[in-house]
């Protein structure tokens, strides 16, 4: 129940939620920096845990559905209290985190344990007052859309209105405002009408950072649309279409599996697109829809192991990717508690491992380097001794600084630049 299943900074960068599949949100919160304790700055610590869904059960499908969070997003802070959503697969939810560090007291109806009072025991007229109490952080849910999708949530995105966001299934996308929780407008369809003529399904969608009317959304078949809400109320027809031609000589059993893309992010720019897909990281610039500007192999390694991956379902497995807060820097996980980070100006890469044999507080990360031939170095690791088991699926990177959050199955890590 404690496998961390999404990790999600705020837009400043303060707090850190992370949803995990016994349906709970844990919240961390940065500590403020202290005089005679600089160097103290960037930890996070917990800030406040709820549970955000329950296991529920479909008595029409006869289906139990998970409580399991599939994706966390937060929304940009207006006042004192901080607004996140999170969806499993069915049903999203908008919460309201808030403090409290007073209470009222000297109630005229109400004695202070709560009861109330006998009217005609009542001869005074108080003026309530607050009083300092212990601060106490509240997470109430404000919003629940439910009902709107036959198949499983894969991703939510808020809009840039701030006023709407999107809930993406396998066939359909919605678009909600938050204020009207018992209706959403259907943007995509692409579930056909005879269900055996199915090809493709939805992986991933998100809306651009700037524009309200534009978003992306990805394909099992490695394609990616970007669709204009201008034209037409259905965004069926796509305004472009992204796909690389495949190398016919790179052809195997395994090239419709891998060539699915488990991850698409808008640069924080809105000029590029990242897609993850099994073995690499690409990169596509709006203006060209040909094929990406730059391509990341992440585990090349991987490809004389695709079968015995295809046999323990770890080749269906869903990598994130992120960018950093210049859109310079792109991060994605691989296994063995592995993760990786291309550096897009200089072209370097580095191989990073999250785990608890190496990570002493403020111990310093070296890189790891993987083998294929027979030949070890001492600091080498061989391909068939990496972990499948072990597996980095969820980052997240802060919006603004050089900290990122790495998640390895039901531990969080919190790394940061060494600063000198």
């Amino acid at each position: 129940a404690d496998i961390i299943s999404t990790v999600e900074f705020n837009h400043t960068g303060e707090l850190l939620a992370t949803g995990d599949k016994g349906g709970r949100v844990v919240i961390f919160q940065r500590e403020q920096e202290s005089k005679n304790q600089p160097h103290r700055r960037g930890e996070y610590n917990v800030y406040s845990t709820f549970q955000s869904h329950e296991p529920e059960f479909d008595y029409l499908k006869s289906l139990e559905i998970e409580e399991k969070i599939n994706k966390i997003r937060w929304l940009p802070q207006q006042n004192a209290a901080y607004f996140l959503l999170s969806t499993n697969d069915k049903t999203v939810k908008l919460w309201k985190v808030s403090e409290r560090d007073k209470r009222p007291e000297g109630y005229n109806l109400k004695d202070e344990d709560g009861r109330l009072r006998d009217p005609s025991m009542i001869t005074v007229l108080r003026v309530p007052v607050l009083r300092p109490m212990d601060l106490m952080v509240e997470a109430t849910p404000r919003r629940v859309f439910a009902n709107a999708h036959t198949y499983h949530i894969n991703s939510i995105s808020v809009n840039s209105d701030y006023e709407t966001y999107m809930s993406a299934d396998d066939l359909r996308i919605n678009l909600w405002n938050f204020e009207i929780t018992n209706q959403s407008f259907n943007i995509v369809d692409i579930k056909p009408a005879n269900m055996e003529e199915l090809t493709e399904v939805i992986t991933a969608a998100e809306f651009h950072p700037h524009h309200c009317n534009t978003f992306v959304y990805s394909s099992s078949k490695g394609t990616i649309r970007l669709c204009d809400m201008r034209t037409s109320a259905l965004c069926d027809r796509h305004a472009k279409f992204f796909e690389e031609p495949e190398d016919p000589s790179n052809r195997s059993f395994f090239s419709e599996i891998i060539s699915s893309i488990s991850d698409v992010k808008f640069s924080h720019s809105g000029r590029y697109i990242m897609t993850r897909d099994y073995l690499t990281v690409k990169v596509w610039d709006l203006n060209m829809e040909n094929r990406p500007i730059e391509t990341y192999q992440v585990h090349d390694y991987l490809r004389s192991k695709l079968c015995s991956l295809y046999e323990n379902d770890c080749i269906f497995d869903k990598f994130e990717c992120v960018w950093n807060g210049s859109d310079s820097v792109i991060m994605t996980g691989s296994y063995n508690n592995f993760f990786r980070m291309f550096d897009r100006n200089t072209k370097r890469d580095v191989t990073l491992e999250a785990s608890r044999e190496n990570s002493k507080p403020r111990a310093i990360l070296k890189p790891r380097k993987v083998c294929v031939g027979g030949k070890r170095r001492k600091d080498e690791i061989s391909v068939d001794s990496l972990d499948f088991s072990k597996k980095i699926l969820h980052t997240a990177w802060h919006p603004s600084e050089n900290i990122i959050a790495v998640a390895a199955t039901n531990n969080l890590y919190i790394f940061q630049d060494k600063v000198n």
